[in-house]
């Protein structure tokens, strides 16, 4: 038989807050949120567990929280800074083992089955020593959960490291009955709000009572709910009752990129004519296509995501279409873009904009056309994505983002929405 594997999952503990108090030792005992400290409607990124004792929450919105908690200092986000520490633990973690996944900013799972005996002494001993190699090094505190999947691992983070004075917990087959089947439904790992409705139909409230149900009859419990389409999902929910999870601690990359998009928020009342938008819409496609080239990709469907709003009621929708060609070019992604927002705008103010790529292929087979050189034009793109990776997005920018309705700007400063 063979032997249990040891994976442990690793939360950082209020993440950007506790990197924010490693930067400000003058904040150590004071309440502190991340987000914008001028936006009174945008939304607490992160906040420290002194902040959240006394009611701020994450989403909250930064007005909502200083109400609750009037001495809490908001700190603006600094997301270049928050991937270089979270780059940093990954380099600790792999000085434990080499088989280290990471599975968001502030989660990474680590199978350490092979490297358990190389370090010695117990597991709860080696956790411990991460711990506090992590704290010392970043000043951020990590919870451990461990079990002989990842699925359990992070079960034991979220439902039971995360509430343990020392931050580790560990969750074996042997103590599922006492402990996941006891959970409420909502709590079983990849379920969500929409998923929770359906179970509840079924008359299913713990995690327990898919595990003791028969396979055969959760799968006909499902289609009556979902439709036969079901089968596959059922499966997976009944495996992860009973923590089934084959799955192994991967490094690098783990899938091959499917789409390649980016998105915007705006504020809707400055986004009401066609000329504003065009110019957000622009920018998208330049980031877009960059990116694609960056990955050495072309997209052969085109796809554009608008909400809309006029202060009362909302509209949101998606469209797409094929290209004649796979292409990463600017003007020919932008063309397309432009042709299918302007066919089902509704004339509604734009609260979002997000533009995609996909269906992708390899960009080193180019095809041809009679009246373009297409060839020459991808090379001066390529150019210009050189100068910009060298001297920053704001080396080149073209004159229309200069407007009042350019966002690139803005942009440059930010990563993922949010400032470096």
């Amino acid at each position: 038989m063979l032997k249990d594997r040891v994976i442990l999952l690793s939360d950082c503990q209020s993440f950007y807050a506790s990197v924010e108090k490693a930067a400000h030792p003058e904040y150590r005992d004071r309440p502190i949120a991340v987000g914008d400290p001028t936006r009174m409607n945008g939304i607490v990124l992160a906040a420290c567990p002194i902040a959240k004792a006394q009611g701020v929450t994450t989403a909250s919105r930064v007005g909502e929280a200083m109400t609750k908690c009037p001495g809490l200092i908001v700190v603006r986000p600094r997301m270049g800074t928050y991937i270089k520490v979270s780059l940093l633990i990954s380099e600790i973690y792999r000085t434990y083992t080499d088989l280290v996944e990471p599975y968001s900013i502030d989660e990474q799972f680590l199978d350490v089955t092979g490297s358990l005996a190389y370090f010695g002494g117990s597991l709860q001993d080696m956790i411990r020593k991460i711990q506090h190699h992590v704290l010392l090094s970043t000043g951020v505190w990590t919870r451990v959960g461990i079990g002989p999947t990842k699925t359990l691992a992070k079960t034991a983070t979220d439902n039971y490291a995360k509430k343990a004075a020392g931050g580790i917990y560990e969750l074996t087959y042997d103590r599922l009955e006492s402990t996941l089947w006891t959970l409420p439904v909502q709590d079983m790992f990849m379920v969500a709000g929409r998923m929770t409705r359906n179970f509840w139909r079924m008359g299913i409230t713990t995690v327990g009572d898919i595990a003791r149900m028969e396979l055969g009859e959760f799968k006909r419990r499902m289609r009556t709910t979902m439709g036969k389409q079901s089968d596959i999902q059922a499966e997976y929910y009944w495996q992860t009752a009973r923590g089934i999870d084959p799955s192994p601690v991967v490094t690098g990359i783990r899938h091959q990129i499917k789409s390649v998009g980016h998105g915007k928020a705006l504020r809707w009342n400055l986004y009401t004519r066609l000329p504003e938008i065009e110019v957000v819409l622009l920018e998208l496609v330049i980031e877009v296509c960059q990116r694609a080239r960056k990955y050495r990709y072309m997209g052969a469907v085109v796809s554009i995501a608008v909400s809309e709003t006029d202060g009362n009621k909302s509209n949101s929708y998606s469209r797409q279409m094929t290209m004649p060609e796979p292409s990463s070019l600017t003007h020919e992604v932008a063309a397309a873009a432009y042709r299918l927002f302007v066919n089902h705008w509704t004339g509604m103010p734009v609260s979002r904009l997000a533009i995609s790529i996909s269906q992708l292929t390899d960009d080193r087979v180019m095809q041809l056309t009679l009246f373009d050189d297409r060839i020459r034009t991808y090379n001066r793109e390529r150019a210009i994505d050189q100068i910009k990776t060298r001297y920053g997005s704001r080396a080149l920018i073209r004159a229309s983002s200069l407007l009042e309705s350019g966002v690139a700007l803005e942009r440059a400063e930010q990563i993922g929405g949010h400032y470096k």
